[in-house]
């Protein structure tokens, strides 16, 4: 897919599919359309009572869209837990542009003046497709996954793509649903606005938490 652009990947996701590489070294990308689609549903996200207690300690300073490449470059870096990732260069390139046209953004969590994690997406209407996360540190991108979901509701979407579900999304209310009902949901969400600058930076935890909660 060598002619692939930031125009022809709004239109994918629009479509309803991806792109993803094979390792982070392999310059190819490939287009991903899952039968079963993950979706966290914004009306019954659930906040772990431990995440909480650890959100209203307010170990991280948040911040939206200030180091978008660093946060992509973060959720390429091999952990404890994985070896390699699929976002190569190109994928970096074409989501940074993606950001530069201000449809793509960066939930980063920071620390002492360090990037301690956070998590980055494609916003498309009242849609959100949530990319990838990491965490420098213990519970950052679980934090900036829930500011996340507080701006979603509070911005008016209606779709929080997840892609595929994993066990760290189960905890939070993560399903999957078939490829037919999720086409219906994306189109009914790109039709949409949603307003992704709705949450103050600095909003209160209290604030944050029952943005959460209250649709739940």
């Amino acid at each position: 897919m060598s002619d692939i652009d930031a125009e022809v990947l709004l239109r994918a996701y629009a479509y309803g599919v991806f792109p993803m590489a094979e390792s982070r070294d392999d310059p190819e990308l490939y287009w991903i359309d899952p039968e079963a689609r993950g979706i966290l549903p914004l009306d019954a996200f659930h906040v772990p009572k431990r995440l909480k207690r650890t959100i209203r300690q307010q170990p991280f300073e948040i911040r939206i869209d200030t180091a978008f490449r660093e946060v992509m470059l973060g959720c390429a870096e091999a952990a404890p837990n994985r070896d390699g990732t699929w976002i190569n260069e190109r994928i970096v390139g074409l989501y940074c542009e993606l950001h530069e046209r201000g449809r793509a953004h960066s939930v980063e969590c920071w620390q002492k003046g360090k990037l301690a994690g956070g998590l980055y997406g494609v916003s498309l209407g009242a849609a959100f497709f949530g990319e990838s996360m990491f965490s420098r540190i213990t519970d950052a991108s679980k934090v900036a996954l829930v500011y996340l979901v507080a701006r979603l509701i509070r911005g008016g979407y209606m779709l929080l793509d997840t892609q595929f579900v994993t066990s760290h999304l189960k905890q939070f209310g993560a399903i999957e649903i078939s490829r037919d009902k999720y086409r219906v949901r994306l189109a009914e969400a790109t039709s949409a606005q949603g307003d992704f600058y709705s949450l103050p930076e600095d909003a209160p935890p209290d604030e944050v938490l029952q943005s959460v909660t209250q649709m739940s």
